[in-house]
This record gives C-alpha cells, sequence and structure tokens, in this order.
C-alpha cells in the first residue's frame, strides 16, 4: 500500500477513535473497517493476522463494554427503563443542542426518570451519577479497545513496509 493510502488508513482510524469520544460516528466500527480495507489492500498474510488480532481486541471491548457497566449499575439500582429514558432524551437533546446536548439530555432524562419513581431528590442523583459512571466507563473500555487495535495495526504497518 502506498504512503497516501497508509495516511488515509490512519485518518480513517483517528476520526474513528474520535468517534468514540463524541458519538456522531460509529467509532470502533470505523476503526475496524479501516483496518480491514488495508488488510485487504496489503493482502499479505501478516496483514490478515493483524485484522484478526484488532476484530478479536475490539470484539472483546464491546463485549466488555456492554456488560461490565450494566453490572455495575445493576448493583447500584439503576433500573433498565431509567437508562432507555436517560437514552431517549439524549437523542432528542443531542438535536436540540448539537453534540453537548447528548450529555445534558441524558443527564436530565435519566434525573427526571429516577425522580418519577422514587419521588427522592438524593436518589434521584445517585442513580444519575452511577449512570454517567456507566457511561464514562462504556466509553472507557470501547476507547481502550479501538487504541489497541490502532496500535497493532501501526506494528502491522511497519512489518508489512
Amino acid at each position: 500500500m502506498s504512503v497516501a493510502g497508509i495516511l488515509l488508513v490512519g485518518l480513517a482510524i483517528a476520526v474513528g477513535l474520535a468517534g468514540i469520544i463524541l458519538p456522531i460516528l460509529p467509532g470502533a466500527a470505523l476503526v475496524i473497517g479501516a483496518i480491514a480495507v488495508w488488510a485487504f489492500v496489503v493482502g499479505t498474510a501478516t496483514s490478515w493476522v493483524v485484522f484478526g488480532v484488532a476484530a478479536v481486541l475490539i470484539g472483546a471491548a464491546t463485549v466488555i463494554k456492554y456488560t461490565w457497566p450494566v453490572k455495575r449499575m445493576r448493583a447500584a439500582d439503576v433500573r433498565t427503563s431509567v437508562l432507555v429514558a436517560g437514552g431517549v432524551a439524549g437523542i432528542v437533546g443531542f438535536f436540540v443542542i448539537p453534540v453537548i446536548g447528548l450529555l445534558i439530555g441524558f443527564v436530565l432524562g435519566v434525573f427526571a426518570a429516577e425522580m418519577g419513581i422514587r419521588r427522592d431528590v438524593r436518589r434521584a442523583w445517585a442513580s444519575t451519577v452511577h449512570a454517567l459512571k456507566g457511561v464514562a466507563l462504556s466509553v472507557g473500555v470501547e476507547l481502550t479497545g479501538a487504541l489497541l487495535a490502532t496500535m497493532v495495526w501501526v506494528v502491522g504497518v511497519f512489518l508489512t513496509v
């Protein structure tokens, strides 16, 4: 693959990493997709091994991203319906206030849903904080998996040049 091609793949990976932090783009999918394109174009056994390792890392991060925070939120007694309400409010907030509205809507949605269920400000705020920690943990796990996959890709580029 040419230097320009490698730079384009690197740019796509960078956009994917940014998409994990700012949930506008499908971050991890973009990272693994860019690595897959690189592996296909390079076409060596090494490139396909790199792709396989990157896919396993992102796949494991995806599984952990959905299981670990949920387990912690259940332990904190945050209901699924509250998280759904926060998610819906976050989506609405995203369109009302671009980008940061997602976070603001999520916080307000979780807090409002908890207030509707428990009618206790302290408990509602505690659930909101637990939900935010869960979201941060989820983003952190996904970002870690994508960064590890990116490092594997960088090593693969040096091995195949």
